[in-house]
C-alpha cells in the first residue's frame, strides 16, 4: 500500500527497533550521532539522544508558536509510523527565543531531506552574537533517535520529504543498529576544559543601579516583579566536550531536566543546561507544571541545610515572589482547564541551591496542543515578571545582552500534540573554546541588590563548576 502523503506537505516515515544489551556510555552515543544533535533527559521521562535533521521547522516573530504548531501538524499529518513502543515514537525537538524580535506574518519554514516547502525569512546577525545561529523558533525532526527506557533502549530512524521511502528507512535502521550496538561500552571522560578568561556583562555598580531602578518602579506601582539576569562570557583553556558536561550534570542534578540543542553546521554552537524548572507537560488532557521561585543556598551540614530551608519558607520576600508565580500560572491555565489543583508548597533541593516549589496540575476542558499552553505560559513570572508586558519592557531596557534561548521554552512535540517543555535555565551557549552562561533573579519590592548578586553567583555555579579545571 502506498504510504499516506499530505496534499501540501512532506511525507513522513518512521521505524523503530529495540536495541540489544546495555546502551554504551552517554558520551559514546552522543558523539556517534550526526549534527545537529539533541539531548532530552527529563527526570520522569525516557532519555532521548537524537541526531541529523530529516526536517527542520523554523519561524520568527510574535506568532512563532502558532507557526511551529501549524507546521508540526502538517508534517505529522503525512505520517507512516511503526514505533513498537510509545516512547520511541517520532518527535520534534527544539525551542524558542525568550523575546520575539522579528516581524510577524511569515509562515514557518519546513526544510526536509527532499527540499524546502517554504522559504525561511531572511535573517542577519553579528558573528560575535552567541545566538546568531538560533532563530526565534527552531524544531528538528531527527534522522536518528535513540530512546532509553526502563525496559531498555530503542532506535528510531526517520525520513521526510518527497523522496522518503520505506525501503530506505528500513535499510538504514539496520545499519544504524549495527553501528550503535558495536560502540564501546564506555568512553574515557575528558578533563574539564578550564577557564582562561572571563567577562561579566554587568558590573556590581550597574547591577546596584538596575535593581534600585526596578524596586523604584515596583514602589511606584508600574510593576509587581521583574526578573533581571546577567551573562558571563568565558574563554576555555581546552576544547569543550559537551557530552562529558551533560553526563556530569546528570550525576549532580538527577532531578533536573538536561537538554542539548544544536543548530545545523560543521561546528555548530551548543545550547545546553540542567534546568530545575518545567514549563509544562501535556498527556492527553492532563497538564503538569511547576511554580519554582524563591532561592537560598545549601548548608554545609544537614542541620544547617534544614535551617536554611525553614528560613526560606518563612522569608516574606521569597514567599511573596513564589505566590506571584503560582497564582499567575493558575490564571494562565484557567482559560483551558476544567479544573486546576495546586499541590503542597515544598523545598526542591539541588546541589548548590534550594528553591520553593509548588506542583500544579490541570485537566483540560478540550483537546489542546501543547504549544498553545507553552504560548500561554511563557514567560512565567519566574523568568519574566508582572505585569508581563511591563516586566518585559523593563528587561529589554535594563539587560545589556540578548537572552536568546535562555529562560525560554525548550522541549519536544509528538504527532498527538502532546509534549514536555522546560525553561532554559542553568544553561550556556558555547562553541569549542567559548561559553556564555546566564543566570537571573526575581526582583520584588524589598529586594536587596547585594543579596540578589549573591544569588546570581549561586545560579552560575552548576555550569561554571563543569567548566573550571579541577
Amino acid at each position: 500500500m502506498e504510504s499516506p502523503r499530505a496534499a501540501d506537505g512532506p511525507q513522513l516515515i518512521s521505524r523503530s527497533v529495540r536495541l540489544e544489551g546495555e546502551l554504551p556510555s552517554f558520551r559514546a552515543v552522543l558523539n556517534e550521532l550526526p549534527s545537529p544533535r539533541t539531548v532530552w533527559d527529563a527526570a520522569t521521562e525516557p532519555t532521548v539522544f537524537a541526531g541529523g535533521a530529516a526536517a527542520t521547522l523554523t519561524a520568527d516573530g510574535p506568532d512563532r508558536f502558532q507557526q511551529i504548531r501549524e507546521a508540526a501538524e502538517s508534517l505529522f499529518s503525512s505520517g507512516d509510523v511503526h514505533a513498537g513502543t510509545e516512547a520511541a515514537c517520532p518527535r520534534l525537538f527544539g525551542g524558542f527565543t525568550f523575546h520575539a524580535d522579528q516581524p510577524s506574518g511569515t509562515a514557518a519554514a519546513v526544510d526536509t531531506d527532499g527540499g524546502t516547502a517554504v522559504e525561511p525569512p531572511a535573517a542577519s546577525a553579528s558573528t560575535a552574537d552567541p545566538w546568531a545561529e538560533f532563530p526565534d523558533a527552531r524544531f528538528v525532526f531527527p534522522r536518528v533517535q535513540v530512546t532509553v527506557t526502563d525496559r531498555g533502549p530503542w532506535l528510531t530512524v526517520n525520513a521526510a520529504g518527497p523522496d522518503a521511502s520505506v525501503e530506505a528507512v528500513e535499510e538504514r535502521i539496520e545499519a544504524e543498529r549495527e553501528r550503535i550496538e558495536s560502540l564501546p561500552a564506555a568512553a574515557p571522560e575528558t578533563p574539564q576544559p578550564g577557564i582562561s578568561d572571563r567577562r561579566r556583562t554587568t558590573t556590581p555598580e550597574t547591577w546596584q543601579a538596575s535593581v534600585t531602578a526596578a524596586t523604584d518602579r515596583i514602589a511606584a506601582g508600574d510593576i509587581q516583579k521583574v526578573v533581571l539576569a546577567q551573562a558571563l562570557e568565558v574563554d576555555l583553556a581546552a576544547d569543550l566536550e559537551v557530552g562529558d558536561i551533560l553526563s556530569r550534570l546528570g550525576e549532580k542534578y538527577p532531578s533536573c531536566n538536561r537538554f542539548l540543542v544544536e543548530p545545523e553546521g560543521p561546528e555548530p554552537p551548543a545550547f545546553f543546561g540542567a534546568t530545575p524548572e518545567r514549563l509544562v507537560s501535556l498527556r492527553g488532557r492532563t497538564v503538569e507544571t511547576d511554580a519554582l521561585a524563591g532561592t537560598t543556598g545549601r548548608g554545609e551540614t544537614p542541620s544547617e541545610d534544614e535551617w536554611l530551608a525553614r528560613e526560606l519558607l518563612a522569608d516574606p520576600k521569597n514567599i511573596h515572589e513564589h505566590q506571584l508565580v503560582a497564582e499567575t500560572i493558575r490564571d494562565q491555565l484557567a482559560p483551558f482547564a476544567a479544573s486546576v489543583s495546586t499541590g503542597e508548597r515544598q523545598i526542591k533541593r539541588l546541589a548548590t541551591v534550594q528553591h520553593i516549589h509548588t506542583p500544579i496540575t490541570a485537566e483540560l476542558a478540550a483537546d489542546t496542543h501543547v504549544l498553545s499552553l507553552v504560548e500561554a505560559l511563557h514567560p512565567t513570572p519566574a523568568v519574566g515578571g508582572l505585569p508581563p508586558e511591563a516586566a518585559l519592557e523593563t528587561i529589554r531596557e535594563t539587560e545589556p545582552f540578548d537572552r536568546g534561548w535562555y529562560a525560554a521554552p525548550i522541549g519536544w512535540i509528538d504527532a498527538a500534540g502532546n509534549g514536555t517543555f522546560a525553561v532554559g535555565l542553568r544553561s550556556a551557549v558555547a562553541t569549542r573554546r567559548r561559553a556564555t552562561l546566564f543566570a537571573g533573579v526575581g526582583i520584588v519590592g524589598d529586594s536587596d541588590p547585594d543579596r540578589e548578586w549573591d544569588e546570581v553567583e549561586l545560579k552560575f555555579r552548576p555550569i561554571l563548576d563543569e567548566l573550571e579545571a579541577e
